[in-house]
This record gives structure tokens, C-alpha cells and sequence, in this order.
């Protein structure tokens, strides 16, 4: 089969796609999430001081990785409506498989040994001193690299948590018929994220750190409020998505293709 045969084919050419930005989302979304931001700073409001199950000073102090995973679910949910079940799980360990390669490549390249001039002079700013990195090795090191039960955590939790979705969103299907699109794809969401934000904190933090259980719950609760509004939210996405899908495929190739992610045809 030619290229040209593939790039054609409208629901190929369409997959290809949608995979590429689900697996790209997936991928940002590890990497950055080694960055701690202020929700309160960025919209403008005072940290809060939420105190949960005896667990004080709590504030939505979230991983950058949190703005990109509810478009992966997003994601997630249009791909399950016109490609079904199958396809889903075959991305979601395609991206776990690609994520742990990349980490892998990235552990090879930290400890590789850095040239001199890199290691000191390269993070010398002459117009700024104070934006001078003393060591950029350590600097690479302390940013590309995330604790092995971190990086643990995050697959457990996204696996399950896409794991779920598909189930669910395929279960209100069932019964809604087309109907409630918004139903299917914010409610499955909405448990998906829920065992999410709790999963990858436990991983990584009460088996893999021995943090107390009720500091992990709270934390694990800010999350899922985070993650809970955003996928409200972004609910109009999922509509927009839809929108633009059919009119790329039309109507009746569209209308197919969901029957056929159903029945897995």
C-alpha cells in the first residue's frame, strides 16, 4: 500500500493523527511534570489554606503535567467513539511503552560524561549573573530526571485510569444510545481522574516515599478538584472535536465508523 493510499483514507489518515497528538500529550505531560506551579499565582488569587482529613496548608499546587492529562482524556474519548475500545488500549500501551523509552534514553544521557566547558562555562550569563547556573550537568540531572517510583506511579495511574474510561464511557453508550455525548465523555472522565489523582499519589509517594496515608489522601483530593473542574470545563472541547470530525469524515462515514467502534467492527 502505497503512502499516498494511506494519507487518503480518511479514518487512517484521521487515526494517524489523533494518535500522534495523544501520544505527544502523553509524552509532554511526564516530562513536565517534574514542575511544581501555583494555580492561585496563575489565576490571579491568594494561595488558599485548605485543611483535609487533619492534613493543614493545603493550596492547588499542581504538577505542570495536570494541564496537559485532562486533554489526554479528552483525547481519549473521541478516539473510543469513533475507533472504539481496542484502539484505546493499543494507544495507551503504546504511550506507556514510548514514555518508558524515553525515560530510559534520558537516564542513558544523564549519566553520560559531561565535556567541561558544558558542565560550567555554558551556564555562565554574563548579562544576568543572576540567572547563572553553576553546574548545568547537575542542572540536567535535577530536571530530566524523576524518581523511578514517580515515573512508576504516573503509568499505573494512567493505565487504570484509561483502562476505566474505556469501560465506562462504552458502558453509558450502551444505554444512551447517541444521545449525551457530553454524559459518555465527562462521566467517564470523571471516574478515569478520580482513581487517577489517587493512584499515581499513592505509587509514588506513600509505597514509594512512606508519606503518611491521610497527607496522600489530601493531596489526592486537591487533585481530583482540579481535575474534576477542568473536565467540566472542557466539556465543550469534546463537542468542538466532534464538530469538526464530522465534518471532515461526513456524516454517514462518521455515523459507520461509531457503529463499528461498538461492535468492533
Amino acid at each position: 500500500m502505497s503512502i499516498r493510499t494511506v494519507l487518503s483514507h480518511k479514518p487512517g489518515f484521521l487515526f494517524i493523527i489523533l494518535s500522534a497528538f495523544f501520544l505527544a500529550n502523553t509524552l509532554v505531560a511526564e516530562f513536565i511534570g517534574i514542575k511544581i506551579f501555583s494555580l492561585e499565582k496563575l489565576i490571579g488569587i491568594a494561595p488558599m489554606d485548605i485543611s483535609l482529613f487533619g492534613v493543614g496548608g493545603l493550596g492547588f499546587n499542581l504538577t505542570a503535567g495536570a494541564v496537559l492529562w485532562p486533554v489526554v482524556f479528552v483525547m481519549t474519548d473521541i478516539i473510543n467513539e469513533y475507533y472504539g475500545m481496542r484502539a484505546v488500549r493499543f494507544l495507551s500501551y503504546l504511550a506507556v511503552g514510548i514514555v518508558l523509552y524515553s525515560f530510559f534514553m534520558v537516564y542513558g544521557a544523564i549519566h553520560l560524561p559531561p565535556n567541561d566547558w558544558w558542565q560550567f562555562e555554558s551556564g555562565i550569563n554574563t548579562r544576568n549573573p543572576a540567572l547563572t547556573v553553576p553546574n548545568m550537568n547537575t542542572a540536567f540531572a535535577k530536571v530530566m530526571g524523576q524518581g523511578l517510583w514517580i515515573i512508576v506511579g504516573s503509568m499505573v495511574a494512567f493505565l487504570v485510569g484509561q483502562i476505566v474510561d474505556v469501560f465506562i464511557f462504552h458502558r453509558i453508550k450502551e444505554y444512551t444510545g447517541e444521545k449525551y455525548i457530553w454524559l459518555r465523555a465527562t462521566g467517564s472522565t470523571l471516574v478515569s481522574q478520580l482513581l487517577d489523582s489517587y493512584v499515581v499519589i499513592l505509587v509514588a509517594f506513600w509505597i514509594g516515599s512512606d508519606w503518611e496515608l491521610v497527607r496522600v489522601l489530601a493531596i489526592g483530593t486537591v487533585n481530583y478538584v482540579y481535575k474534576f473542574s477542568m473536565a467540566v470545563l472542557l466539556t465543550p472541547l469534546i463537542y468542538a472535536g466532534h464538530w469538526l470530525i464530522e465534518r471532515y469524515l461526513g456524516h454517514d462515514l462518521a455515523a459507520q465508523m461509531k457503529v463499528d467502534a461498538v461492535t468492533g467492527g
